[in-house]
């Protein structure tokens, strides 16, 4: 009887040892996404494809950065100067958990190279919308940590940057400019799920928030900014991210039919062929960002970015899940 009690006191303290270490285990396993650019051609704004002469997709990974660790490279933007292309995009340094802005070149917009780390801040940054204004370079990256949406203008093209003044003050993500009709148009996301708009007369400002804001209200699948607003046959094309049931799957568009400063109506282009989720390899989970150019009659090139799943084992993370667990069932 006495053997028996020790042997079932053992298996107890074995019990009671060996169910937090499982659960630990499993509580440090999780899926990475791991994002990725590359670059996609088509015969539009609504027909992109993965670019049928890149000898390697994506052009761009973590492992092509060079000064810094980095998690992952993602939100790319383009534009070509002088017929060479300058990629900027967001790379997650690994060491801090925080983005930056990175560069790459290119002589043909199918081999890229890269450059370097050009926008580093005390705060996160990605989304770096980079565009052309009367005859200077600007940028507006997402600064959502910063509780700013803040404008970087170039002193030296393509590497200098600094910090030019707040277009509008608050926690707003990917925001995303463009100028028509006299107008400059500023689109950004307010709480993950809702699309605001503002308008001003000059890039400066001041900046007032439109009429008809929020544009989209509590839906995730339309709301968040996806890329660069274009004006293509006289109309704003606004791509947008559709981030449920899991963020970052594809990229929808929606065409801009009327926009002054009192009304906006829209529609979305049904039957655009745009980044998907592709089932397997650099994207095979999702992708969320497009920056479409035309290049010729019928001829477009644009960059997007992917993401695929890689397992990690993250202790220190899993440690804390069954502290808060363990702490949930001692207050239940």
């Amino acid at each position: 009887m006495i053997n028996r009690g020790k042997a079932l006191t053992g298996l107890l303290l074995s019990v009671i040892l060996i169910v937090p270490v499982v659960s630990w285990i499993r509580l440090s396993i999780s899926e990475k996404p791991i994002w990725s650019v590359s670059i996609y051609a088509g015969t539009g704004p609504f027909d992109l494809h993965p670019h049928p002469l890149v000898p390697r997709h994506p052009v761009i990974s973590a492992s092509d950065i060079t000064d810094a660790p980095s998690d992952f490279v993602a939100d790319p933007f383009m534009v070509c100067v002088q017929n060479r292309w300058y990629m900027f995009f967001e790379t997650l340094t690994a060491a801090s958990g925080q983005g930056d802005i990175a560069l790459a070149s290119s002589d043909d917009g199918i081999h890229w190279r890269y450059e370097r780390i050009v926008l580093d801040e005390p705060f996160h940054l990605s989304y770096p919308y980079v565009f052309e204004w009367n005859g200077a370079w600007y940028m507006i990256p997402e600064s959502r940590s910063a509780s700013s949406v803040r404008l970087y203008r170039s002193d030296a093209f393509p590497f200098e940057w600094r910090f030019a003044g707040e277009l509008i003050s608050g926690a707003y993500s990917d925001p995303s400019i463009v100028f028509k009709d006299g107008r400059w148009w500023l689109f950004v996301l307010k709480d993950l799920d809702t699309l605001l708009l503002f308008q001003a007369e000059n890039l400066s400002g001041p900046w007032t928030e439109h009429p008809r804001s929020p544009l989209v209200s509590r839906d995730r699948n339309v709301a968040r900014p996806g890329g660069r607003m274009i004006v293509y046959q006289d109309r704003i094309i606004r791509y947008a991210q559709d981030g449920d049931p899991v963020y970052g799957i594809a990229i929808r568009a929606f065409v801009v039919d009327e926009i002054t400063p009192e009304t906006y109506r829209e529609h979305e282009v049904l039957n655009a062929v745009l980044p998907v989720a592709s089932g397997s390899g650099w994207n095979a989970a999702g992708m969320h960002n497009i920056d479409p150019h035309q290049t010729g009659e019928g001829q477009w090139i644009a960059c997007v970015d992917g993401k695929r799943k890689s397992g990690a084992f993250e202790p220190g993370k899993g440690a804390r899940r069954l502290v808060d667990r363990i702490r949930r069932l001692a207050n239940f």
